[in-house]
């Protein structure tokens, strides 16, 4: 394997295994905390509200757009170009007082005193109900996904593996839902991709991690599961600097180059991508040692589903 980050001798992680595991359990429970008391800012998705499609005669500027809608008494709205460069959708949330069409008609009038000759569309309205069906469609998503997870992990290494594994990558999604709940971001349908993809991502870093620490229980005999462990981990650790760097590098331009658009989608994944390297280097493996991983565990493992011996032959 290729390695531009070589370590000499491993570095001792699972010592301080109970401090790292505290403090995740402290963030933990201060995510939770912001999603009690502050709850999630919902975006148009999921409380509903207006969409409106609009073309200009030539590209317009869409700051200039968002500062005349927002003077108009409109703070939280999402414009974007739709299609071409002259195409552009407006998401505004539902308006106290007003119907989907009272606020089409301002916007359009707000709008037209800068620029006469634009055409609206099309217009439509997402109800409450609707909102509340994708919002709790989206809840149901996050619990297949972790379940499926489960299951994998249950079959690929053991129970411990799998348990430690779904904590560690849940940690990862109350974190960010946490994040967005306390700084009151807005959270929309591209922020739920984006949780979906980190937990996807975030176990693939976990199986890496699971793969060479079950690879050192057959090979390394007389050394204790901590020092296993922490060696895994180190022999990894190049591949991790590496793949989470670029991968870090790819959606921090969307987070600032993206525009608005995608901005809390990439805020998602960089958060999500962050805690995934501490989660399953920091939390997951520390857990196995607090199940109680042994040898004989990953040893009888190896032999049901591979039909070998310790020693590699087969039976």
């Amino acid at each position: 394997m290729l390695e531009f980050f070589h370590f000499k001798k491993p570095i001792p992680f699972m010592r301080y295994g109970k401090l790292t595991t505290t403090i995740s359990l402290v963030t933990f429970i201060l995510a939770v905390l912001a999603l009690i008391f502050k709850g999630l800012h919902l975006g148009v998705d999921f409380t509903g509200g207006t969409v409106m499609e609009l073309r200009y005669n030539q590209p317009p500027p869409i700051e200039q757009i968002r500062t005349t809608v927002k003077s108009a008494g409109f703070d939280e709205v999402l414009i974007q170009n739709l299609g071409t460069s002259r195409d552009v959708m407006i998401r505004l949330p539902v308006k106290e007082g007003m119907t989907g069409a009272q606020v089409s008609e301002k916007v359009m009038m707000t709008l037209k005193t800068q620029d006469p000759n634009i055409e609206l569309r099309s217009q439509e309205f997402v109800g409450p109900q609707v909102g509340q069906e994708l919002y709790e469609n989206g809840g149901l998503a996050l619990l297949l996904v972790a379940a499926g997870i489960i299951i994998y992990l249950a079959f690929r290494f053991e129970w411990r593996f799998a348990v430690a594994a779904i904590i560690a990558n849940l940690h990862d999604v109350v974190i960010i839902l946490g994040m967005f709940a306390f700084f009151q971001w807005q959270f929309d349908l591209t922020v739920l991709a984006g949780v979906l993809a980190i937990l996807g991502y975030s176990v693939n870093e976990s199986v890496v991690v699971f793969d060479r620490i079950r690879e050192n229980i057959r090979t390394m005999r007389d050394t204790s599961i901590p020092d296993i462990i922490d060696s895994a981990i180190t022999t990894t650790m190049s591949r991790t600097i590496i793949t989470h760097g670029s991968t870090q590098i790819m959606v921090l331009a969307m987070l600032f180059f993206g525009g608005e658009a995608l901005h809390n989608f990439a805020l998602a994944l960089t958060i999500g991508i962050m805690f995934g390297i501490y989660s399953s280097v920091l939390v997951a493996s520390p857990l196995l040692l607090l199940f109680g991983l042994k040898r004989e565990h990953m040893i009888q493992q190896t032999k049901t589903l591979e039909g070998m011996n310790p020693d590699g032959s087969i039976v």
